[in-house]
This record gives structure tokens, sequence and C-alpha cells, in this order.
């Protein structure tokens, strides 16, 4: 198992929880972003610069993932992809998507894209906060103890 990381939206304190988790337990970890991303130097860190552009970085996990593989990310379908190849994703607050509630959750994602298209204003996301990365700890060691 790998991990791969939807790095440009990532929140610091997440990407940092999960350097730690892979040095400790000596799982691959992959940052793929559009841009330069810093990381520690490491045999299990590593990261890929793609292209710019809409959806380059997520095309290149779902690309290099395999079944079983876990993915952080925020990014909605993204996240249908990877579950669609058999991998898992979780989200940096610390939500599993899955195979139950993926379509729910791309139906209010298009949802309130189609009310923003419009001009309604529906809001941002929260805030990340401490109670998101406890959360997400949370979740990846639980998923780690199963899996990694």
């Amino acid at each position: 198992m790998k991990i791969w990381i939807d790095a440009d939206a990532c929140p610091k304190q997440i990407k940092e929880l999960l350097f730690r988790a892979a040095e400790r337990r000596g799982i691959l970890l992959t940052l793929v972003a559009n841009k330069a991303i810093s990381f520690p130097s490491s045999s299990w860190i590593r990261g890929i610069q793609v292209a710019s552009g809409p959806d380059v970085a997520d095309q290149e996990i779902v690309r290099l993932l395999e079944a079983g593989d876990l993915v952080i990310t925020a990014d909605i379908p993204l996240a249908a992809d990877v579950i669609e190849k058999g991998g898992f994703a979780l989200d940096p607050r610390g939500d599993f998507f899955s195979a139950e509630n993926i379509r729910e959750r791309l139906s209010m994602r298009n949802f309130l894209d189609e009310l923003r298209n419009s001009g309604v204003e529906t809001g941002g996301p929260a805030s990340f906060s401490s109670k998101d990365k406890q959360a997400f700890a949370n979740q990846l060691d639980r998923f780690l103890a199963r899996n990694g």
C-alpha cells in the first residue's frame, strides 16, 4: 500500500502528520502537485510536480495508484475515481469517502456548483481546525492499523 496526497490544497498540518506516519510505518508517500512542493528528505517520501491545468494532478494520481492505495484529497471527483479504481480516499478533515457515500457527495457538489454558477452565494468550507486535524489523525491511525 502507498499513500498519495493531492498536495495543492492539502493543509500543512495534515502533510506533516502524514510525513511522520510514512517514516514511522515505512510506507511510501507521494505528494502530487502542479507547483513546487517542499517535503522532508526521506527514502519514504517523494514528490511529483505535474504541468499546471485543471485536474492534471488528479489524473496523475489516478494513473499511478493501485488498488488498496490511500489517497488524501478533499476533491470529490478525484475521490470517486480513486474508489472506482479500488483505492481508498480520505478527506483532510477525517471523512472517508466510500462506495456508499460518494454518489451523494458528488450530487451535492454538483448542486452547489450549479447554484454558484447561477450567482447564488453558497459560502465555502469552514476554516481548518485542530478538531479537523484530530479527526484526520484518528481515521488515519485506524486505517493504517487495519491496512498498513
